[in-house]
């Protein structure tokens, strides 16, 4: 069965002024699509063909460059256009407050410590909060579209948050500015979502 683009399930202004519309139109249907359509031609008539992204990244031979860098980069946008859901997006709570705050003593060092591990992202790349089965929880980084469900990547655990760094996501609206672009993110991120991923998680 053929990997297909997921719905965003919000209109490409809703997160604006934060993440311009243009931006995400671009890089939900060109961006985004030419992984899905660059992941179906690699898989196809392989014995991944048939299998879920999740199973396919975990089990990888990560010297499978074209299915390593577009199955990751699928699965890795997949994740972020649910954590951007403008609706309903709640507050930092709950289990996974506690277990951040077990991880980092507080919302704000997590938030300095996360946005340092995008900004130090030399390149593209992605920054993560991963949780694990134990219930806690680990930033990390990764190049280009891996992610830490691939064998030796970041962190390791589930990834439940992540932000895009590669230029395609900020470009247009804020040039080199990545500073400014992690800043932003965090008006937008929905922590339902991020607190249901992190439930399942572990």
């Amino acid at each position: 069965m053929a990997f297909t683009l997921p719905a965003l399930g919000y209109n490409y202004d809703a997160l604006e002024p934060h993440f311009d519309a243009r931006t995400m139109e671009i890089h939900h249907t060109k961006h985004h699509q030419a992984y899905i359509t660059n992941l179906n031609n690699a898989v196809a008539g392989t014995a991944l063909e048939n299998q879920d992204l999740d199973t396919i990244l975990k089990g990888l031979d990560m010297n499978n460059m074209p299915v390593r860098n577009n199955g990751g980069g699928h699965w890795n946008h997949s994740l972020f256009w649910e954590i951007l859901n403008p609706e309903n997006r709640g507050r930092l709570s709950g289990p996974l407050a506690d277990a951040i705050d077990a991880a980092y003593g507080s919302k704000e060092t997590f938030m300095e410590k996360f946005g340092a591990a995008a900004m130090t992202r030399f390149g593209s790349g992605w920054a993560w909060l991963c949780a694990h089965a134990d219930g806690h929880v680990e930033i990390c980084s990764s190049a280009n579209q891996d992610n830490p469900l691939m064998t030796g990547i970041g962190c390791g655990g589930t990834p439940i948050l992540g932000l895009d760094v590669w230029e395609h996501a900020y470009y247009l609206h804020y040039q080199n500015r990545r500073v400014d672009y992690v800043a932003a993110f965090w008006n937008v991120v929905n922590w339902n979502v991020v607190e249901t991923k992190y439930n399942s998680a572990i």
